[in-house]
Formats: C-alpha cells, sequence, structure tokens
C-alpha cells in the first residue's frame, strides 16, 4: 500500500492492551498509521482525541513513541496483475514477485445497491456430489462449510477451486499454518490454475488481528474482477472462526462488554458486511462467497455458525462416516437455499427426484441402523438400505468423488436399481421409463 501525506506526532495520552490514544488533527476514520513502527489504525475519533488499534499489541510502546498517520485506510492496488498472486494481509507480495500496478481502491467498501442485483440463477458446478447433486451451488450465493477442527475443509476449498467452472477465484485464508498454505500454493500452481487464482494470506505466524483486513482484501479484488470486468468470480474464506476470533481479541482488548460466547456485539454487522458482498450483477459478473466456519465441539448454537446462518443462504456440513470411513458432505445438515433455481432448469430433469429419492433412502438406512443399535430385527429392505446408503456415501457423498453432474445422477439411478424395485423408490413414471438402467428390472 502506498503511503499518502504523513502526519506525526510524539505524544500519546494513553495506552491500553490494544490501543493508544493522542490528540491529532484531520484524521479520518479507519486510517493507517504506525506507532513505534508497528502498524495500527484508527478506530475511534472524538474531536481531536484519537484511538488507534495497534494490530501487533501495545507492549512496550512508550508515551513518547513516534505516531505517523499515512492518510489513508487500508487499499489495494487492483488490476489484471493481481491473477496468479500471494498476498498477505496488507496486499503486499509475499511471492518473491513485483508490487502490483494499477488504481488505488480502498477495501472495506459497502456492498453492491440491491437495486442493481439480479437473482442468482447461474449453476456453478464443483466436482463434488454431495455439493452438486444435493446442495448445487448459484453464482453469486453465499454458503458456509460448518466443520470440525480436525476435517480436511482446507483440501476440500482447494478441490473447489480447481475444479470450479469461473473466471476467477480468491482466496483469502486466515490463521493458515505453513503447511496449509504450503499446499493450497503446491495445489494451484501443479494443476496449472495459478493464472485465474488471487490469494490473500495470514498464517499462524503473523499477528491474530491481520486477518481482520483478509476479507475485505479478497472482497475489493473480487467486486474488481466482477463489477470492472464482468467475470465470475469465487471466493473462498478460511477460517471464519478465526476471523471473528480475532474480532474478539480486539473487542476484549478495548474492554467492550462481550456478548454470546465471549464474541463483540457487533459480530453480526461484521459478518454481514462480507457476506452481503455475494452478488449476481446484470452484466453477467457475479461474486459467489463459501466460507469456512469450524465448528467448537460441533455446537452450531455457538454465536459463529448461529449468526452465519442467518445470514447466509444455506450451509455445507462436513462429516466422518463410520461406516466408510470417509468425509462427507452430510445430506442431512447441509442446505443450499438456492438450488431450485438451477436444479432441472440448467440440469437434466431427472435432477430433483433423484436428489430427494436418495436422501429418503439415505434416512430410511438411518432409521435401520437405530433399530439394529437397538437390538431390534432388519427386515429385507432395512438391510438393502443399509447396504445402498455405505455406497451411496463411498461412491457420491464422500468428498473425494469428482464427477460432473450427469455422471452423478446415472451412478445414483444404478445404486437405486441394484438395491430396490421401481415400486420402491416412487419416482415419476415416466423418468424411470427414461433413466431407469436397462437390464435391471
Amino acid at each position: 500500500m502506498a503511503q499518502a501525506f504523513q502526519r506525526i506526532y510524539t505524544r500519546l495520552e494513553g495506552i491500553t492492551k490494544a490501543t493508544v490514544m493522542l490528540n491529532a488533527q484531520r484524521i479520518t476514520n479507519d486510517e493507517l498509521a504506525t506507532v513505534d513502527g508497528r502498524l495500527a489504525q484508527v478506530v475511534k475519533i472524538n474531536g481531536d482525541r484519537v484511538t488507534l488499534q495497534i494490530f501487533g499489541g501495545t507492549e512496550g510502546i512508550a508515551t513518547n513513541s513516534e505516531v505517523v498517520f499515512w492518510g489513508e485506510a487500508p487499499s489495494l492496488n487492483v488490476s489484471d496483475q493481481l491473477a496468479g498472486r500471494f498476498f498477505n494481509a496488507y496486499g503486499n507480495p509475499i511471492d518473491g514477485g513485483p508490487q502490483v500496478e494499477g488504481e488505488h481502491r480502498e477495501i472495506g467498501g459497502p456492498s453492491v445497491n440491491p437495486f442493481k442485483r439480479k437473482q442468482p440463477s447461474q449453476l456453478i458446478p464443483t466436482g463434488i456430489a454431495g455439493i452438486d447433486l444435493n446442495n448445487t451451488l448459484v453464482s453469486g450465493q453465499k454458503i458456509p462449510f460448518f466443520a470440525d477442527p480436525d476435517q480436511p475443509y482446507n483440501q476440500v476449498m482447494a478441490t473447489v477451486a480447481l475444479r470450479a467452472d469461473v473466471d476467477k477465484i480468491i482466496l483469502g485464508g486466515m490463521g493458515l499454518t505453513n503447511d496449509d498454505y504450503l499446499y493450497f500454493r503446491q495445489s494451484f500452481e501443479n494443476a496449472g490454475k495459478l493464472s485465474k487464482i488471487i490469494s490473500f494470506v495470514n498464517t499462524t505466524d503473523d499477528p491474530p488481528v491481520e486477518r481482520l483486513l483478509i476479507p475485505d482484501m479478497a472482497l475489493t479484488a473480487a467486486e474488481y474482477f466482477a463489477v470492472d470486468k464482468n467475470e465470475k468470480v469465487l471466493v473462498l474464506l478460511t477460517d471464519m472462526t478465526l476471523y471473528a476470533d480475532a474480532l474478539s481479541i480486539v473487542s476484549n482488548r478495548m474492554d467492550q462488554i462481550p456478548s454470546k460466547d465471549s464474541m463483540p456485539g457487533s459480530l453480526y454487522s461484521d459478518l454481514a458486511k462480507i457476506y452481503e458482498k455475494a452478488v449476481l450483477l446484470p452484466s453477467g459478473g457475479s461474486i459467489t462467497i463459501i466460507a469456512v466456519t469450524t465448528l467448537n465441539g460441533g455446537d452450531i448454537t455457538h454465536a459463529i455458525p448461529d449468526n452465519t446462518g442467518y445470514i447466509t443462504e444455506g450451509q455445507l456440513f462436513l462429516r466422518h462416516d463410520s461406516d466408510t470411513g470417509k468425509v462427507i458432505v452430510d445430506p442431512f445438515r447441509s442446505l443450499s437455499r438456492l438450488k431450485q433455481l438451477v436444479i432441472g432448469k440448467q440440469t437434466r430433469e431427472d435432477h430433483n427426484q433423484v436428489m430427494n429419492t436418495a436422501i429418503r433412502l439415505y434416512a430410511d438406512a438411518a432409521d435401520a441402523k437405530t433399530k439394529m443399535e437397538n437390538g431390534f430385527d432388519l427386515s429385507d429392505y432395512d438391510l438393502r438400505a443399509l447396504d445402498f446408503a455405505k455406497e451411496y456415501s463411498l461412491k457420491l457423498l464422500s468428498i473425494d468423488v469428482n464427477i460432473n453432474i450427469t455422471e452423478m445422477l446415472e451412478r445414483t439411478w444404478k445404486l437405486f436399481a441394484k438395491y430396490f424395485s421401481k415400486e420402491e423408490v416412487s419416482i415419476r413414471e415416466d423418468l424411470i421409463d427414461q433413466y431407469w438402467p436397462k437390464g435391471e428390472e
């Protein structure tokens, strides 16, 4: 980020665990500064009284420390030169390449006016059947991945990035381990897709508070390609729980009264300003947001997933399947509220009935498993349902399955025919006549 006209002060009026206060003139909200060489940002102005949040903490800062105001808020240079590059939370390259030249834009601007939005209606295929078949994604949608911390959610995000049929993919990585950062980078490079991927990364070695800049950096880049270039952009954010934890750190250091689960009272609006950037534009450009939210002990009622659920349009829930040993997209706890806008319209006519039937039969298997665990005798139908569920998990719900939607439908029809009669699946007769596997009567 370029530094504009600078103002320098050397007298602090107060110091807390995360902030410093001083008297200064002609300062603007969100303006960047350095305090004793540490990056800071204006968080409050009351007349000439300015409060700065210190990203690295205030330990060791003296009352006569030098404060240098940059004259600008956090910003990013946007141009086609962003493509294929890796940046830190401040938009500076971390891949050894040159600084990006382009238009200077402040991050964190308002979302698109609702009057200028279109209803999402374009399918985004990922190759993962648990998503494409049961919880189809739509351009302009905002949806989280709910996962336990030990689930391979970053691998799933990388897989989605490599398979999704979009023009640009923007990764916002918050609190990534060095292994995860290298995994993303090597995956993109090895697949030959680096030219369409832009990454903003905060690792575990970086100050946690810097994570607060990552979503805005990623979405500023996304808006450039979607609004200015009319491109279809997919934004992947991981992990929003670490983002919210950083909000909590700042809130606690500023002695604000916490709300539910030690989160700041502004959590809903802080998350909403990110997710509401998802949009489908009349020009054809779009921003679709998929964001990981890790769960604390599987608690979906925690403030972070709870608020996320109110803002977004469903959720994708990862679960370890004990019967197959695979990580699957749970068909019971996952939901895409916009899938009805594309299934059967941009996919085959049997999509809706195949999806619903497969989940109903999977639910029958869950009932059979409960009966078995409680010592009840199983019927022939129960046994067939259990076998179906195991193969359905293995061949369709598992996150490592990579096939297109037509193949997903064909594979599901074959499982229907293998384990059930036409009457048991209860699908429309005209669809049975057209799609039931030949020779499987």
